[in-house]
């Protein structure tokens, strides 16, 4: 059953077209990864979809209702399409699990004792119980990245969108991060990444899209992208970076 639905999605900046005509549909449960190179609009593409910008034309279809439209309210489509970028943007000031519990006890009128067993369950799952009191400053890149991704659980959202989170990393946390995805492709959260990690989307994805230049190039199981992919720019691509 289809939970996103895109059709035709075009975004200009300045007049250069950096997504052009880009049809996507994804099923619930459903993990995409997005891959090419740097510039091929694969984070724009992100934030098209979390409504941090508009596009000039197309549709963005979410449980049925086409949120591209102008007049939606974007702040409620991004509870239930939460987005995670490369940098953590965790408050310095506050603990771990203080940042955690800021949204949802703001936007679900809860108080910090009824939402606390589900926060800790976060944290636990995320292998980070021993790190919920601690600041910012006294966690790794890995464990910061890893307290942003229950941040945006914590809302309850249906789509998780994942914009390079590992790629600020030093490469010994990356499997970190990576295993939290795996946690949630294990409990069926759907999920949009655009990645360089290719070993993890050659294993973990359920459909690779190839950007470039905007457009969604190429589609398919990662057996058929990564063995037999059918276009001479995806072969090329891939043959930079394997």
């Amino acid at each position: 059953m289809s939970i996103l639905r895109l059709s035709n999605v075009t975004k200009s900046f300045g007049g250069t077209e950096v997504l052009r005509g880009i049809d996507l549909d994804i099923s619930r449960g459903e993990m995409i990864c997005l891959i090419g190179a740097s510039g091929s609009g694969k984070s724009t593409l992100l934030r098209c979809i979390n409504l941090l910008e508009s596009i000039e034309d197309g549709e963005i279809w979410f449980n049925e209702t086409d949120i591209s439209l102008p007049q939606i309210t974007p702040q409620p489509i991004r509870q239930k399409i939460g987005l995670v970028f490369q940098s953590f943007n965790l408050f310095p000031h506050m603990t771990a699990l203080e940042n955690v519990l800021l949204a949802p006890r703001r936007v679900f009128k809860k108080t910090r004792a009824e939402l606390l067993p589900e926060v800790t369950a976060l944290f636990e799952s995320f292998n980070l119980s021993d790190r919920m009191h601690a600041y910012p400053d006294q966690l790794s890149g890995g464990q910061q990245q890893r307290v942003a991704i229950a941040r945006a659980l914590a809302m309850r959202p249906e789509i998780m969108l994942f914009d390079e989170v590992t790629s600020a990393l030093d490469p010994e946390l990356v499997s970190e991060v990576l295993d939290v995805l795996r946690v949630l492709k294990s409990q069926h959260m759907t999920m949009i990444l655009a990645t360089h990690e290719m070993g993890f989307a050659k294993e973990a994805a359920d459909r690779i899209c190839v950007l470039d230049a905007g457009k969604i190039i190429e589609e398919g199981s990662p057996a058929q992208i990564f063995g037999t992919p059918k276009s001479e720019r995806t072969r090329k691509f891939l043959a930079s970076v394997l």
